[in-house]
This record gives structure tokens, C-alpha cells and sequence, in this order.
């Protein structure tokens, strides 16, 4: 025989409150009070009810699907997609965007959809799906600095909440880091350690996080004492890291310190320095940025500037959710601190 699915009836009699109130929270209805919407949740846990999404959307009017948006710069067709997915996946940090998201969508009923735009047409694709009603928003990561797609989305007033300040100006909301004060505490921590023949891996300077990281470690150094830092410019890879450190021993083969603008990079610095000869951290200390699962696989583990990425995504949803609802109908920003995470490469 089959076991009946649980009901409506059934999540109210478990929460001990009225099939009206559980229909509220589960509708989003905003006039219930926190704790009775965290027991309908408890309840619909405990007795497995799901709500008919169908039913609810004709509510609602609301897709409760959002959009996680990879915006970049790539090839038009299949193959530009195909690479620049590839990238993505390859970088820890976009996993971590994900889990963060994702832990703040999944207890709501809501559901993430993946979409990439690298070229024109598929930030067309992405627009049209958003205004189709497909989704009830965006979350965007820009990969590069000329990303368009923040203020077409704001143009058409679409739900749109981005990971990073954009570097094109636009109305949206956004959740950054003070990464300004991430590359003061890298370099007072190397200042600190007796480090004085220090230079850096930055990130690209054509994006708001590589400009403010530089600034900030170079602020840093000037504060203690060192005008000026080597630097070389990177992609936030592994391979620009490597390219990047060989091309600053070749110019500085006395350097004692290296900052890299991310794990990835300051993990091909460690390569490079193991390849030539070079001790991590008797003869070089290395710090990197992130605190991403590379900074503990990396040969030695990195010390580096923590970005609570996770939380700073599920911040990001947060605020993509109240857009779509209503409670927030203007712009924000939220700001993260940094904090330096020590471990054995400096």
C-alpha cells in the first residue's frame, strides 16, 4: 500500500499553528512572525510536505528560481562556451559562490540555475530568460572588468544583486570586500616577519579587487618603511602566478617576500621558487588571498588574507531575495572584512 504524502493539514497539526499560517510562510507572505515561519520550516522538514510549486506560483508569481549568472569575456559559440566554462570550474572560488548561495536558497524552496555569459548574445539569452519571468532574479559574478551585463540588467529593472562592485558603474546591489584592507594586512604581517625586499603578484588591474588589493599592500609597505614594491601583474591562474614570479626573480633575484592577489597565483610562486632553488619560507615567505581550498594542498600551506566567500554569497542571495519581494527596493552594498589566516609559507 502506499504511504500518503504528507499534507498541508499534516505540517500545521506538527507546527501546532493554523493551515492559513503554514500557507502564508510557505507563500512568502511577509506579516508572520520569524519564529512561527522557523517552526513551519522545522515542521515541513520533520513530515517531508512539498509544496506544490505549480500552485504556488500562480500565488506568487514568482518562478522561486534564481538566475546565478557567470558573466566574462570568451569566444561566441560552443567552443568559447565550453572553454570558458572550463575556467570557471577550474577556480575554487566560484565552487565556493555556489555553496554559499545554495545554503541560503535550499531551506526557502528556492532553486539556482546556472547560466554563463561570455559573449553578447549570451547576456541577450540571459536578459530575455529574466524577463520572460523564468527567474525572479540575478545573481552575477563579472570575470572581467568591461562586463556590460549589470546595467542591462538594471536598465530593464530586472532583480540584480552582483558578487564585487561593478567596474562599469551600474544602480545594483552588491557585495564586496575591503580589499583595500586585505593588502594592508598582508603587508604588515611580512613587515612584521623582517621581510624588506618584498614584492607582489598582482591581480588584474583593470578590476576593482586587483587595483584596491595593490593599493592597499603598497599603502602598507609605505607605512613601514618600503616606497617600493616590485610588482607584476597577473590573471588570478596558477600559470600567471608562475609566469609572474619567474619574471620577478629574473629582475629582483634578491627578493625575501612575495604578496600574491590570490591563492591560485601564490601558488604558482611557491612552484617556481621550489623549481629554482628557492626555500618557502626560510628564503621566501609567500602570502596569498582568498583562503580558498588551494591555500591548504599547496606546498607549503599558504598563509593568506581570508574572503568569507561563502558568506559573503549567501549575503548576496539575501539581498536578491528581499529585491524580489519587495522589502528592499533601493540599491545597497555590503562590505566584508578580511583577516589574515596564518599558516607555514610565511
Amino acid at each position: 500500500m502506499n504511504r500518503q504524502l504528507p499534507t498541508l493539514e499534516d505540517v500545521a497539526r506538527e507546527a501546532g499553528v493554523s493551515r492559513a499560517t503554514v500557507s502564508r510562510v510557505i507563500n512568502g507572505v511577509r506579516n508572520v512572525d520569524a519564529g512561527i515561519q522557523d517552526q513551519v520550516r522545522q515542521a515541513i522538514e520533520r513530515t517531508g510536505y512539498a509544496p506544490n510549486r505549480a500552485a504556488r506560483s500562480l500565488v506568487t508569481r514568482r518562478a522561486e528560481t534564481i538566475a546565478l549568472v557567470v558573466s566574462g569575456a570568451g569566444d561566441e559559440g560552443d567552443g568559447g562556451q565550453n572553454a570558458f566554462a572550463a575556467r570557471v570550474f577550474a577556480d575554487p572560488f566560484f565552487g565556493r559562490v555556489v555553496s554559499g548561495v545554495v545554503g541560503y536558497l535550499r531551506p526557502r524552496s528556492m532553486h539556482p540555475v546556472l547560466m554563463f555569459a561570455e559573449s553578447d548574445s549570451a547576456r541577450r539569452e540571459v536578459v530575455s530568460y529574466l524577463r520572460q519571468g523564468s527567474a525572479d532574479g540575478a545573481l552575477v559574478v563579472s570575470t572581467h572588468a568591461e562586463d556590460p551585463l549589470p546595467a542591462l540588467l538594471a536598465a530593464e529593472r530586472l532583480p540584480t544583486v552582483c558578487f564585487a562592485r561593478p567596474a562599469l558603474p551600474a544602480p545594483v546591489s552588491y557585495v564586496d570586500l575591503a580589499h583595500r584592507n586585505g593588502g594592508r594586512i598582508a603587508a604588515e604581517y611580512l613587515l612584521e616577519r623582517g621581510r624588506r625586499r618584498v614584492a607582489t603578484v598582482s591581480g588584474p588591474l583593470d578590476l576593482p579587487a586587483g587595483q584596491e588589493r595593490l593599493a592597499g599592500f603598497r599603502d602598507g609597505m609605505e607605512r613601514g618603511g618600503i616606497p617600493y614594491v616590485p610588482i607584476a601583474e597577473g590573471g588570478f591562474t596558477l600559470d600567471s602566478g608562475a609566469r609572474a614570479m619567474a619574471r620577478l626573480l629574473g629582475e629582483h633575484p634578491d627578493i625575501d617576500a612575495v604578496f600574491a592577489a590570490n591563492d591560485l597565483m601564490a601558488q604558482g610562486v611557491c612552484q617556481v621558487l621550489r623549481e629554482q632553488g628557492r626555500r618557502v619560507p626560510e628564503d621566501v615567505a609567500v602570502v596569498g588571498f582568498d583562503d580558498s581550498s588551494v591555500a591548504v594542498t599547496c606546498t607549503p600551506q599558504l598563509t593568506t588574507v581570508r574572503q568569507p566567500v561563502e558568506e559573503m554569497a549567501a549575503k548576496m542571495a539575501q539581498l536578491l531575495q528581499e529585491c524580489v519581494e519587495g522589502t528592499r527596493t533601493e540599491p545597497t552594498s555590503v562590505i566584508f572584512e578580511p583577516e589574515l589566516v596564518v599558516r607555514q609559507s610565511a
